[in-house]
């Protein structure tokens, strides 16, 4: 079950945080509960990403996406993800998540976020998010002109490299 309950506490908590860059990150802490644990007693690999959803969300509110997503009627939806776990994260462990948006392509922002445990980098996500709306993907070009924003900065040669291989990925998969 999506944790509703933690995301709104989330958005309260950062209600009145000052607005952020777009580039900026956001950071917040939070705790592993039992609900959130697999069958080896650390976080489930599911949750995290759900985890990682309660980062984003707060992020695109306080760098001023969400009021141009309303503003436009566009919704937001997450169409890949490349995530590395490396530390576990135990019952009631408490991590740092950091999250920013890193830059766009033609159709897709990407945002990367990481779990940490003190100096611990106990997992980490590249997103790879689109905004929608009734005819489907939004362009970024024309989310640029909303936004009021210039070109994206180049993006890191990992993450194009991520991208150019995402795009050689048959669809639909599994095919005969």
């Amino acid at each position: 079950m999506y944790p509703y309950a933690r995301l709104g506490l989330e958005i309260a908590r950062f209600r009145r945080a000052p607005r952020l860059g777009l580039f900026d990150t956001h950071v917040s802490h939070h705790r592993c509960w039992p609900q959130d644990l697999d069958p080896w007693i650390e976080l489930n690999n599911g949750r995290t990403l759900t985890l990682y959803d309660l980062g984003r969300i707060v992020l695109i509110r306080r760098t001023g996406i969400v009021a141009a997503m309303r503003r436009e009627g566009w919704g937001v939806t997450v169409a890949g993800s490349s995530i590395r776990y490396r530390s576990r994260v135990r019952p009631f462990d408490r991590v740092e998540m950091r999250s920013r948006v890193v830059g766009w392509d033609a159709r897709f922002v990407y945002i990367e976020q990481g779990m940490w445990r003190g100096a611990t980098c106990c997992s980490h996500v590249l997103i790879r998010s689109a905004l929608t709306d009734a005819n489907g993907i939004v362009a970024t070009e024309r989310a640029e002109r909303a936004l009021g924003l210039g070109r994206s900065p180049e993006l890191p040669d990992w993450i194009a490299a991520w991208a150019r291989a995402e795009a050689l990925r048959p669809w639909p998969p599994m095919q005969g």
